[in-house]
């Protein structure tokens, strides 16, 4: 049965021959009560003594052995088992191939519900702008994951009433009319969904790709940005007709 945990032959019968002794014994005696070849005796026992499942001492001039109790052997090879699957997990979660695929997705619904299961996988941080409209189907999921601790920070086109704690709100200007609508989350800065209406209905991609999910974090901020901006010095930028025309088309 000890072999079943990773010992050898000729240590399973000597730990065999020592547990079953009324008393320690030396290196002979071992070999006698074990059958383990003499040549092999003190490598085996040293292995034991290194592994905690024997225990030596020095008794009248001679180095004896004694086995680890049968119940403390129990517990510690329970440990021991316990530890390896743990590493083991770990190991092979490490492992895992990550998907950089860049996936897509069409239907409004299908979209909609990806969007709320990558919202709900969030741990650390979510980047999230759309429409105000669209934007309300995911206020009360923000809201909790906020609650939880995530950093939420959301860019709204339109008016929304929200007690998330950090929403940019961009109003457009008649030259936006023809702007289409679109939705963009990305989480922990490792996971994105990018969906545009299209005249055929919405369609999405989705990726873990490290390219992409930099590109749309970084577009998100640059829209971030430009709104600020435009709201704090909008009379001097929009009275200017080229840098006006600049901010419309830079805009989405």
């Amino acid at each position: 049965m000890l072999q079943t945990f990773g010992f050898s032959l000729y240590e399973s019968k000597v730990y065999e021959a020592l547990a079953s002794s009324g008393e320690p014994l030396d290196a002979a005696m071992v070999v006698k009560q074990s059958g383990v070849p003499k040549a092999k005796i003190y490598e085996v026992l040293n292995r034991l003594v290194e592994k905690g499942m024997v225990l030596d001492t020095i008794s009248e001039k001679k180095k004896r052995y004694t086995a680890l109790p049968l119940d403390s052997l129990v517990e510690k090879l329970t440990r021991q088992f316990q530890t390896d699957v743990k590493k083991l997990t770990s190991s092979l979660s490490h492992k895992t191939v990550r998907d950089d695929r860049v996936w897509s997705l069409k239907v409004d619904e299908s979209i909609r519900a990806e969007c709320k299961q990558l919202i709900q996988r969030a741990t650390r941080s979510i980047r999230i702008s759309a429409w105000s409209d669209d934007f309300l189907e995911y206020v009360s999921l923000l809201e909790t994951k906020e609650k939880e601790g995530v950093e939420i920070e959301a860019l709204v086109i339109g008016q929304i009433n929200t007690k998330l704690s950090c929403v940019h709100s961009f109003i457009p200007v008649q030259e936006h009319q023809g702007l289409e609508r679109y939705q963009l989350i990305v989480v922990d800065q490792d996971e994105m969904i990018f969906a545009g209406e299209e005249d055929t209905g919405w369609h999405a991609i989705k990726t873990r790709g490290q390219p992409f999910v930099k590109f749309f974090a970084d577009s998100f901020y640059h829209d971030v940005a430009l709104t600020k901006i435009t709201q704090k010095y909008v009379d001097q930028l929009f009275d200017d007709e080229e840098i006006r025309k600049m901010i419309i088309r830079l805009r989405y």
